[in-house]
């Protein structure tokens, strides 16, 4: 029975065997004691640069070869091995132990009787035979992984999700490549995007991805707080330093420490908070509102905003030192209007979900209809992700259990009723009649909801007679208003 046994592996690894053995370890690995005790045996064998024999408690021997695999040091174990026994003592030993360990008498004698004698003189062949083995052994472990490292490069190209961040567009590929490059650093990072794009999903998964995720990932909004709860709530507070404080409350900072701190909307945050903040970045300390024992953490922070820190260095209402300090890597989350290519891919998600806290009924799995796909995919999203999240969670709630095919009806007006913008993009891989018509569905909307939809201004405006409007209203599905 051959054996690899790995440095830092308990368990030996069963690459080979011959049918004769092969009755020995399957009527050891029917009987979890003696398992136990022969795995116990062979992961105990102690590392030597030469080939060595160990015993056995069960009373057989074991050939020890070292080698070197690509991924480390290892040792080859050959076994079991009767070597030197020519009264047959250690063939009846075999068959007490397992006796001893609820074996079979037939099946312990039937396994002791098979096993061969081996000469000393046996052991130099099987020891050039190990050698020749460990070599070819360490050409396979290179070429897996090599494949193992190609593998991972595919995945990375063609993957279409960050374990929770869903996406195959282009600049999804960038985004999930950037992660994987800084989530083992500690070095701040500042994620920028507009609401709605998933920024701290974003953060979650740059922890996530690091040596920190087995610690705590803090989130904290800088908006959702004036100064003065804000501070108390990031750096804690002492008893007595207010009216209130009653009890010594931890920070969040404290709560972080080993892990990960977020803090989102981080441009809301007052000139003053900034300095505190800007401390804790460089030095890692910081004092409790209240306090005058400086407390040492060590916590990576992340920041986001959808406002342009940038600006508000210009216009001094950030500090430049700290934008710099929170600015070491900078991650930017596409908006959806830049991915439409990941919103059937996301529409097929949130489908989904949906319907997993809404179970279905006998209407089947639910799905869009192409109508409501280009809907969905000509619109421009202003509230990014959670917006069309909450789009297709209405689209099932309306839909009910009974119907399955998620129709545009089901839309809610702004979408239905609203054309692309050219701007944005619509004209790409059209021909110049759908461009033509794409335009004046544009302007008669524009116009209606100018005019609060009053056709015979819209009209006028338009320079097209009212019955002509109407027409082109009924045709275009304006009939009712939705801006």
């Amino acid at each position: 029975m051959l054996l690899v046994q790995k440095k830092k592996v308990s368990r030996p690894l069963v690459v080979g065997s011959d049918n004769s053995l092969e009755k020995f370890i399957t009527a050891i690995a029917n009987y979890e004691t003696l398992s136990e005790q022969h795995t116990a045996a062979l992961s105990s064998i102690p590392w030597s640069n030469d080939a060595q024999i160990i015993e056995h408690p069960a009373g057989f021997q074991i050939l020890t070869i070292p080698c070197q695999l690509a991924s480390g040091r290892a040792q080859l174990a050959f076994c079991p091995l009767l070597v030197g026994d020519p009264r047959g003592h250690r063939r009846e030993k075999v068959e007490r132990y397992l006796k001893q360990a609820g074996v079979g008498i037939g099946v312990a004698r039937s396994v002791a009787s098979t096993l061969k004698l081996s000469e000393r003189t046996d052991l130099e062949h099987i020891s050039e035979l190990g050698k020749i083995l460990g070599k070819e052994a360490e050409k396979h472990s290179e070429r897996l992984d090599q494949s193992e490292r190609r593998l991972n490069e595919l995945r990375k190209k063609n993957r279409t999700r960050y374990l929770q961040i869903i996406g195959q567009s282009l600049p999804m590929q960038e985004l999930f490549s950037i992660l994987d490059r800084i989530a083992d650093s500690d070095s701040t990072v500042y994620v920028a995007g507009e609401n709605g794009t998933g920024k701290e999903l974003v953060a979650r998964e740059i922890h996530e991805h690091s040596r920190r995720a087995d610690a705590a990932f803090v989130v904290q909004n800088c908006s959702a707080l004036n100064d003065n709860l804000l501070e108390s709530e990031i750096f804690g507070h002492k008893r007595g330093a207010f009216t209130g404080a009653i009890a010594d409350k931890p920070g969040l900072f404290d709560m972080a420490d080993g892990g990960t701190f977020f803090l989102d909307e981080i441009g809301d945050m007052s000139p003053a908070l900034q300095v505190k903040l800007l401390r804790v970045l460089q030095e890692g300390t910081f004092h409790p509102v209240g306090g005058n024992t400086e407390r040492k953490v060590d916590v990576r922070v992340i920041c986001a905003t959808n406002r342009d820190l940038k600006q508000m260095v210009d216009n001094g209402t950030f500090r430049e030192d700290l934008y710099y300090r929170i600015n070491v890597i900078s991650v930017t989350v596409p908006p959806l209007r830049e991915r439409r290519d990941d919103i059937p891919l996301l529409t097929e998600y949130f489908i989904a979900k949906a319907t997993e806290i809404r179970p279905g009924g006998p209407g089947g799995k639910k799905s869009l209809s192409k109508g409501a796909m280009q809907r969905l995919l000509e619109f421009e999203w202003p509230g990014n992700v959670r917006e069309l999240e909450n789009e297709i969670e209405r689209m099932v709630v309306l839909a009910g259990k009974l119907v399955s095919n998620l129709s545009e009806e089901l839309l809610s007006p702004r979408i239905r009723h609203r054309p692309l913008t050219l701007s944005g993009g619509a004209g790409r891989g059209r021909n110049l009649p759908e461009s033509l018509e794409q335009l004046e569905r544009e302007m008669i909307y524009e116009e209606l909801r100018k005019n609060r939809w009053n056709k015979t201004r819209a009209a006028q405006a338009l320079g097209i007679s009212r019955r002509n409007l109407i027409r082109k209203v009924e045709r275009y599905g304006f009939d009712r208003r939705s801006g």
